[in-house]
């Protein structure tokens, strides 16, 4: 579903954190462009 895609990742810091995210996105083929944990109050 993600092979050869780009993307973008932006994980929450009190639910799942980007680097999570990032890594299940990288098994599933893509390619990650940006990846970051933000904090949303």
């Amino acid at each position: 579903m993600f092979e050869g895609k780009k993307v973008v990742v932006i994980g929450d810091r009190d639910g799942i954190p980007g680097q999570a995210i990032e890594e299940c996105l990288k098994t599933a083929g893509a390619e990650i462009v940006f990846s970051s944990t933000e904090c949303f109050v």
